[in-house]
């Protein structure tokens, strides 16, 4: 079973909602880190080349002589 970003955020909803309700800031601030760290597994990955130009001609590349 694969858990998908709806999953995630609805736990994060979850957990920041009983950080708010509590009075206690230790454990706000647990709850709150921890709804951060489900919210970034919900997050896609991001690629690892963010160039908006393939490897072959990227601007700085000189023209190719075939």
């Amino acid at each position: 079973m694969v858990l998908g970003k709806t999953y995630f955020a609805k736990q994060a909803s979850i957990l920041l909602k009983f950080a708010k309700s509590t009075s206690d800031a230790e454990l706000s601030a647990r709850l709150v880190r921890k709804a951060a760290d489900l919210k970034s597994q919900g997050d896609p990955l991001p690629d690892k080349d963010q160039s908006p130009w393939p490897p072959d001609v990227a601007p700085d590349s000189e023209p190719r002589t075939e």
